[in-house]
């Protein structure tokens, strides 16, 4: 097998973040592995630049791959960098992010291997993670009523529907509570959480799409429930061993899921969702909170390299 290579020149625009169950993509070509560095760090892991057959031209569409937790799932949820993830993958030309994610089901129709294309969330986490680009010097506040992409989520909802009846059973829309972790949840705290409306529970969604949000990137979760967390008594309270039984027997679901969404991305007809034109610029009156001359140096740096030509 050859070597793939070490660098890509071309942009990538769409990116799969892969988190518990969802290590790697089969059936596409691995064209490059890349090692990046940002000024916020490495990220979790090198990025895999994959390749996926455009369902119009046949010409491949790379695809930048990114393993949340680490090669090895080696990063605890407050462990993950997600700045220099964010970071990475915008400075490779991505606009439009595919994440998934493991979770918990708050909601007895809510069942294991079900699916959620969650369009809300609760913040449970305790500000341990850095969560956000404009710090240092520099103030940005950054709208977030949708914490997920409404245009990217109806088409992810879209392929998810298309594959209804080969296994896959897909609830649209929905709440997922992020709470810190590593433990799972008590049972007072799971029931809370239930009597707030939430869906699903995970340690992943924070601060991920607020980075993405800042970062002009369009972001959709894909979460796979892999178990009723400990609300639901008769079930038994939450363990690694069934929440990773059931994410090994739901792989392949999980990688069609994903690849649907990715065939559908590669059409002509979706590249200004990919790019997120409707995202573009945004930041732009968000970091203008701060006057020119009190940002500090350091944070003008950064905002550079993040959004060049935005805050010279």
């Amino acid at each position: 097998m050859a070597k793939a290579a070490e660098r890509y020149d071309e942009p990538i625009h769409i990116a799969v973040i892969g988190g518990t169950g969802l290590q790697h993509l089969s059936g596409f070509t691995h064209a490059a592995t890349l090692k990046l560095s940002t000024p916020w760090g490495e990220p979790s892991s090198p990025v895999s630049v994959l390749h996926h057959p455009s369902p119009s031209t046949g010409k491949p569409i790379p695809i930048a791959f990114l393993s949340r937790h680490g090669l090895h799932h080696e990063l605890a949820p407050h462990e993950v960098p997600n700045r220099a993830n964010i970071a990475a993958l915008r400075s490779l030309g991505v606009r439009t992010i595919i994440a998934f994610s493991a979770v918990g089901s708050l909601q007895e129709q809510i069942k294991p291997r079900d699916f959620v294309v969650p369009d809300q969330i609760i913040d449970r986490t305790k500000g341990v993670r850095p969560f956000t680009f404009f710090e240092g010097g520099m103030v940005g506040h950054v709208g977030f009523a949708d914490p997920f992409d409404p245009p990217l989520g109806t088409l992810v909802q879209k392929c998810g529907h298309s594959l209804a009846g080969e296994d896959i059973v897909l609830h649209d829309k929905g709440t997922v509570v992020c709470m810190e972790g590593p433990q799972f949840s008590t049972r007072a705290e799971s029931n809370l959480y239930r009597s707030w409306g939430g869906s699903v529970i995970n340690m992943s969604a924070l601060p991920e799409a607020k980075l993405a949000k800042e970062a002009e990137i369009a972001y959709q979760m894909i979460c796979m429930s892999t178990d009723y967390d400990c609300w639901h008594v008769s079930a038994g309270d939450v363990t690694v061993e069934m929440v990773m039984g059931n994410m090994k027997a739901n792989a392949e679901n999980a990688r069609r899921f994903v690849g649907a969404v990715l065939d559908e991305l590669s059409k002509e007809e979706h590249k200004d969702l990919v790019m997120a034109t409707h995202l573009q610029g945004s930041m732009k009156f968000a970091g203008s909170v701060t006057a020119p001359h009190g940002r500090s140096a350091e944070a003008k740096e950064k905002m550079q390299w993040l959004f060049p030509g935005y805050f010279d």
